[in-house]
């Protein structure tokens, strides 16, 4: 489902209050004054200012990180910029409530950075002028956010209010296999010991499957093999995901602009019935449905022999240890192409947009020279700073690559991962994802891989699933919903997600009957207001693209 709305409804009172209170004082969402001089160099130039300037920047801890102030790249990045900064750091753990009551306070500081902002605390925010339309500042100085937003012309929609006005910088990463997460991989060793053909059809996966359980393809004479599994949900990682897709979409999407939740349509039903059909035959795995990831993980390591057919999950490091040795288990796993289901469908469940954090840079009306805030942060989207701020010191935590090195794509690279640093849980080095960054893809694919690194494995599959790719069934964008409308979703999308959840489990395992117990499960759903909460997704799709 859609990612549950981050802000408590308790706190929408307090928010309302501080926001009265901090529009009350400043109306200008740009939070310039007519006579303010900018103090900014030429954009592009560096140092962004003659004289030293000080940004009061809130940011959550990160645990890979010691600390902000004394961090390498912050002091390169002072000297290079002539900005210094005056860190209030809080503990991630909270930071979502942390957040809200120093808003609610009224006593923020000049940046907001890396916090859990939502998409609605933005648009309201900035209608308010608490957080400043950045849009100006874009056009005079945003020299990297433009050449971003010209490169990948998804990051400028998605973080763009349906009135128009950005109140955030982004932080972006091109991840390619994280745009097609739903994955199925399977043993390949068995389909080959079996004589086998990859299944690309339900029903083959069915007879696959049930050749798994019955042929002993592990060759110990026992009745060990578990021809499938997943686990609760983690990152897609639930059965009713990839193997849904065969009969309808498996999550909340869009159809020529119309947005429809799959979970009470007949063809949910028909891939619940199938799935029930595949537990009965003993071929998903009864836990499944409730282990976790280290749960998982015995299953695809189990000691001595491999027990695992087949298994659901957007990285095969889920159930497999990570080995980039010819000894390990996960390079015999192999991506399962998108299966069609008895009705000729084939779906690809997607998440194309590279924005991680659309929310990771905002200025607020408190900043005294915002030109100065925004230079700051604009320049960190250039691909150097970008390398230094995320990955680290050339010649320490990565180095050129050498002849012969080849990237993700297979063409030559350019850099990789220092193999001789050791290895540390934390460092002082640099932000490791904390701040605007931008890594089109092209900034991941230049870098060296080999080929059982995890990266190369994930490159390849996703390459099978993208050639099926839907042109008409697309996922929902990103949207901004108003105060009203968050607090609608917040009574209903995690009730609303928990019940999907359980009765699917319930489904298929057959602690309930598809055919008694439908009726009761779609009048639930509607209790719970399915209706609505795809009414307000689709007001707000409207708003903004209709």
């Amino acid at each position: 489902m859609k990612k549950s709305i981050y802000f408590l409804i308790i706190l929408w009172s307090a928010v309302t209050m501080a926001l009265a209170a901090c529009s009350s004082g400043n109306g200008d969402k740009t939070g310039a004054s007519e006579d303010y001089e900018p103090i900014v160099t030429e954009a592009g130039e560096f140092p962004i200012v003659e004289e030293e300037v000080t940004l009061d920047v809130l940011v959550p801890s990160n645990s890979l990180v010691e600390n902000f102030e004394t961090n390498e790249f912050t002091k390169w990045y002072e000297e290079k910029t002539g900005v210094k900064v005056n860190w209030e750091v809080i503990p991630e753990e909270g930071a979502e409530e942390q957040l809200n009551l120093i808003l609610t306070s009224g006593d923020y500081p000049d940046v907001i950075m890396n916090m859990p902002v939502t998409m609605s605390q933005m648009r309201v925010y900035g209608e308010k002028g608490v957080f400043l339309s950045l849009n100006d500042l874009i056009d005079d100085y945003g020299i990297e956010t433009q050449r971003m937003f010209e490169e990948i012309p998804i990051i400028k929609d998605s973080i763009t209010t349906p009135e128009g006005e950005i109140y955030s910088l982004p932080q972006v990463n091109e991840c390619f296999h994280c745009t097609m997460p739903e994955k199925m991989w399977i043993y390949k060793p068995w389909l080959e010991k079996l004589d086998l053909d990859m299944p690309t059809t339900t029903d083959e996966l069915h007879d696959v499957l049930k050749a798994f359980k019955e042929q002993d393809p592990n060759g110990n004479g026992k009745d060990d093999e578990i021809p499938l599994s997943g686990m609760k949900n983690s990152w897609r990682e639930k059965v009713t995901g990839f193997l849904m897709t065969p009969f309808i979409y498996s999550d909340l999407h869009e159809i020529d602009g119309e947005i429809i939740a799959p979970w009470d349509k007949p063809e949910w039903k028909e891939g619940l019935t199938y799935l029930h059909e595949m537990y009965e035959d003993g071929l998903i795995y009864e836990g499944s449905f409730t282990q976790d990831l280290e749960q998982f993980k015995k299953l695809g390591e189990n000691a001595n022999e491999v027990i695992l057919g087949s298994a659901i999950a957007a990285t095969p490091s889920s159930f497999v240890r990570q080995d980039k040795s010819d000894e390990g288990r996960m390079q015999d796993y192999v991506a399962v192409p998108a299966l069609e289901g008895p009705e000729g469908n084939k779906l690809v469940y997607s998440e194309p947009d590279p924005v991680t954090r659309p929310a990771e840079f905002i200025i607020t009306n408190k900043a005294e020279h915002p030109d100065v805030a925004f230079r700051w942060a604009d320049a960190m989207y250039d691909h150097d700073i970008t390398k230094r701020s995320v990955i680290g010191r050339e010649g320490e935590e990565w180095i050129e690559a050498d002849d012969g090195d080849i990237g993700l794509d297979g063409e030559p690279a350019t850099w990789k991962r220092n193999p001789d640093l050791e290895e540390s849980t934390t460092h002082n080095n640099y932000w490791d994802q904390t701040g605007p960054s931008y890594r089109p893809k092209e900034f991941r694919n230049t870098e060296a891989t080999h080929p059982n690194d995890m990266e190369a494995i994930l490159w390849e599959a996703t390459e099978i699933y993208e050639k099926d790719l839907s042109d008409t069934v697309k996922p929902v964008p990103n949207l901004f919903f108003s105060e009203e409308q968050s607090e609608s979703l917040a009574k209903i999308e995690s009730t609303l997600e928990d019940y999907v959840e359980e009765m699917e489990a319930k489904f298929i395992t057959g602690d309930a009957d598809l055919d008694k117990d439908w009726d009761e499960y779609i009048e639930t759903l509607n209790s719970i207001g399915i209706d609505e909460y795809v009414g307000i997704y689709q007001d707000a799709y409207d708003e903004k693209y209709k």
